[in-house]
């Protein structure tokens, strides 16, 4: 076994063994665990004996909650944009290595996968889902947008779930995300360990096997709502939509979405637009493109500082409203 720092690697059976072992920050990815996911996905990729790769989450309360953007908003607060373009930039060729593995990758996900633990287990053959696991892309609440990858398989969801999700950062819990395209498995978190030691032992075939029968999706009386007011045409329309909707629904997405930082919405919109006509490695190059620009952005500082450092939950957002945000603006961050 190879311990580096918050990794663990190791060889089991027929299966490459990669466990995210950060517990007390919930397994977020610091750049020495990209370098190192990525370092055994080359050594395996050729390797007779690693027929299969699975990955993990230690502890139970997350696989991965995402990045460490509280480094990210060190590092550009510090005006060092080396170690941004590095994390990022790494961080995207990792996710898009694990979507064109030649091998079944696996993903057991229980607990919190949110943003880039969403990057390093959607874009794999394989996402098993715990009842909970809470999946989410949450970053218009810290003024960033949905990357890793997210402009491509976000608009891919059926309808406008993606749009929706992107949006208001909306958690979807264990078999709703296998409804809506994130997972592709449900097993309950007590067969967890029983399904392990079978993929070690015979491979991915088995996973079938321990799947669950899923129960009703928990967005599907909202479905026509959602696929109506997040295919308007801006997030002015999307807003004016749910306002005539007048449902509880609509009132509660409509307080989620005042909220977020308007900037965000506005460029997260604009990018999932453009990424629903793009391949992945184009999508994850224009999320890179946008990393060095939105991270000089005073909405990303204090949506970091509001949600992660402070945690006062209360970002002061510039500018305050959508109707300030100037499109022309929003349009040159794509240029």
């Amino acid at each position: 076994m190879t311990e580096a720092a918050n990794l663990r690697v190791w060889h089991e059976g027929r299966v490459g063994r990669l466990v995210l072992d950060r517990p007390r920050a919930l397994n977020a990815l610091d750049l020495g665990m990209i370098s190192g996911l990525a370092e055994a996905l080359a050594n395996w990729r050729e390797a007779p004996a690693v027929q299969a790769v699975l990955i993990t989450g230690a502890g139970e309360r997350a696989f991965c909650a995402g990045g460490d953007i509280r480094a990210m908003r060190e590092a550009a607060l510090a005006g060092d944009g080396v170690a941004i373009e590095r994390f990022f930039a790494d961080e995207y060729a990792l996710n898009e290595g694990i979507a064109n593995y030649p091998k079944p990758y696996i993903a057991l996900i229980d607990g919190i996968c949110m943003g880039g633990g969403i990057g390093v287990s959607v874009h794999g053959a394989v996402r098993v889902a715990s009842e909970h696991a809470r999946f989410a892309m949450p970053e218009t609440g810290i003024g960033f947008f949905p990357d890793i990858g997210a402009s491509y398989f976000l608009p891919r969801l059926p309808g406008e779930i993606g749009m929706y999700l992107a949006l208001t950062g909306a958690e979807l819990h264990g078999a709703d995300a296998v409804h809506a395209g994130l997972a592709t498995h449900f097993v309950p978190r007590a067969a967890f360990p029983d399904l392990e030691r079978a993929i070690i032992a015979d491979g991915p075939a088995v996973i079938a096997g321990f799947a669950a029968p899923l129960p009703p999706f928990g967005l599907a009386p909202h479905r026509a709502l959602i696929d109506r007011c997040f295919g308007e045409a801006s997030v002015p329309a999307i807003i004016a939509a749910l306002e005539a909707a007048a449902t509880p629904f609509a009132a509660e997405t409509l307080a989620t979405l005042r909220a977020r930082s308007p900037s965000a919405l506005a460029w997260s919109f604009a990018l999932l637009r453009r990424g629903a006509e793009r391949t992945l490695s184009a999508c994850l190059a224009q999320e890179l493109a946008l990393t060095r620009r939105i991270t000089r952005h005073p909405d990303f500082h204090e949506g970091v500082r509001a949600m992660v450092v402070d945690k006062d939950r209360t970002p002061r957002w510039r500018p305050a409203s959508l109707a300030e945000v100037d499109p022309a603006a929003i349009a040159a961050l794509f240029t």
